[in-house]
């Protein structure tokens, strides 16, 4: 479980520290960082697939996500006493995404490249990067460091051994340096990461992949657009919880039942509702029933991951909807750590009458994001 999640430099989250918890919801109001929380999650994760850069030229660069504000308030501004004025920077240009979990940390540093001709030269660079073990990054328990183009391993003696010399200023050392006999730490870690799961906005128009018969194969991990919903539903039931499927069904549309046919090899979902003489097929579904169907799979997935991370999943849900939701969600955080990112009161209230987890607001204040109320932990970057 991630213990400690920190963000620094990425848009308006100029400095934010989180203790997490096994459940966690993050609310607050539109424009209160909310989707800058959930981007920086995303980005985290895409490190261990080594596309964090392609993943920052796909938002605008760089330049476009780093925090726009001062690199500190005065008292006098914090107090309103003084307007917010630029001035000369002392610190690096630097966009820092790290948390620290239950065994191992992890913290990469990106910034700006040095100057040359090449047509590439506006992508970041990354600076440097850090694994450890504990809660905080401290000398003695750091694992593996990488600064500039070297990567540096605690070997089985307890010596550091440069293992790379000349790593590409736009490759990870997590793609890179991770070896099951150098370095199964930073295999286990990247692997651990690389299975983290993001539920973002799935679709439930009348061409949503999820409303189309699709080849079915065994589908223990829902698909990140929902097209292989029915092969999902009928893994729950096969190797999964189907009890849990049923029960979830019954939950949100009492009386009701799901149906997966099979023609040709396609796989097709229906719903066969009380007082219906027919089951209704996947394409008849309102948006909001396709799409509780799709929190449904993931939900229950036969194989939890260690982090699912649901972004505004009220969308399109009918409020009565929210409660069954918020059940399916506490339930699958006995099983993974789940982080909610809403901005539906009704469904923070429901979730919080699960009396599990920790619930973080939101605000803006003079144009950064903050956690009132939130103590945060102690954290240390790698230094460059």
């Amino acid at each position: 479980m991630i213990l400690t999640l920190a963000v620094a430099g990425y848009r308006s989250l100029r400095d934010l520290v989180l203790p997490l918890d096994r459940l966690n919801v993050v609310t607050g109001a539109n424009g209160s960082g909310k989707s800058s929380f959930y981007r920086a999650l995303r980005l985290l994760g895409e490190a261990a697939q080594g596309r964090i850069v392609q993943s920052l030229a796909v938002e605008g660069g760089l330049e476009s996500t780093l925090w726009a504000g001062p690199e500190s308030f005065s008292r006098a501004v914090k107090a309103g006493e003084a307007p917010v004025q630029g001035t000369v920077r002392r610190e690096r240009v630097s966009l820092k995404l790290g948390f620290a979990s239950e065994d191992y940390g992890y913290a990469i540093d990106l910034g700006l490249p040095q100057p040359s001709s090449s047509l590439f030269g506006h992508d970041p660079e990354i600076k440097a990067e850090a694994v450890w073990i504990g809660e905080m990054l401290k000398r003695s328990n750091l694992i593996a460091s990488r600064g500039g183009a070297g990567v540096h391993i605690l070997d089985e003696q307890g010596k550091r051994a440069t293992v790379i010399t000349d790593l590409a200023p736009f490759d990870s050392m997590m793609t890179h340096a991770a070896d099951p006999r150098g370095a199964p730490e930073l295999l286990a870690l990247r692997e651990r990461m690389r299975g983290w799961r993001f539920y973002d906005h799935f679709r439930s128009d009348t061409e949503a992949p999820a409303r189309r018969p699709q080849v079915g194969t065994r589908t223990p991990v829902l698909a990140a657009d929902g097209a292989d919903l029915a092969a999902a539903l009928q893994t729950i039931r096969e190797i999964g919880n189907p009890a849990a499927l049923n029960q979830a069904i019954e939950d949100a549309f009492p009386g009701s039942s799901l149906e997966i046919s099979v023609a040709d090899g396609l796989f097709e979902v229906a719903m066969r509702q009380h007082g219906l003489l027919r089951p209704l097929r996947v394409s008849e579904l309102s948006d909001g029933t396709l799409r509780y169907l799709l929190l449904v799979a993931a939900l229950l997935t036969p194989r939890p991951p260690s982090l699912m991370v649901l972004n505004e999943p009220e969308t399109s849900l009918h409020p009565d909807l929210l409660a069954p939701l918020a059940r399916l969600i506490a339930a699958a955080a006995e099983r993974s750590q789940v982080i909610v990112v809403t901005h539906a009161e009704a469904l923070v209230e429901a979730l919080s009458g699960e009396k599990v987890g920790t619930v973080f607001t939101l605000e803006k204040d003079l144009g950064e994001t903050v956690a009132p109320g939130i103590e945060a932990p102690a954290w240390a970057w790698p230094k460059r």
